[in-house]
């Protein structure tokens, strides 16, 4: 995945969209009790959102799991990331994961976060 195009970040992330609906079409009461659960999980509590959105993108980047990366770099844009903490995050994410994490982290997650961080975001 290319993720030098802004336009293929913001396709991946409607491409999972469009799956999620799909599937939430297909099988209304599996998808809605996973989107209910995973909503509830980022509602703001003893952690922020911001503090949750990075907890998840960590993991994202040490599952390579690369549309939650993109996701969840999104987030953690949107709920006011700095550039700082989406590098202290990477290189947690490549410690406990290795190269990939560290190639994924340094590419992915930063080309995602400075796509939709501050106020010249799309």
């Amino acid at each position: 995945m290319d993720m030098s195009n802004h336009h293929s970040i913001d396709q991946s992330i409607m491409d999972y969209k469009k799956g999620s609906s799909h599937l939430h079409e297909a099988l209304p009461e599996v998808a809605g009790a996973y989107f209910n659960f995973t909503e509830a999980c980022f509602e703001e509590g003893a952690l922020d959102k911001k503090q949750k959105q990075l907890t998840a993108l960590g993991i994202s980047i040490t599952k390579q799991d690369e549309y939650c990366i993109l996701y969840h770099a999104k987030g953690a844009a949107e709920a006011g990331a700095t550039e700082a903490e989406i590098m202290e995050t990477v290189a947690i994410s490549a410690a406990l994961g290795g190269g990939a994490a560290f190639a994924q982290g340094v590419t992915l997650a930063l080309d995602a976060y400075n796509h939709y961080q501050g106020p010249a975001a799309h």
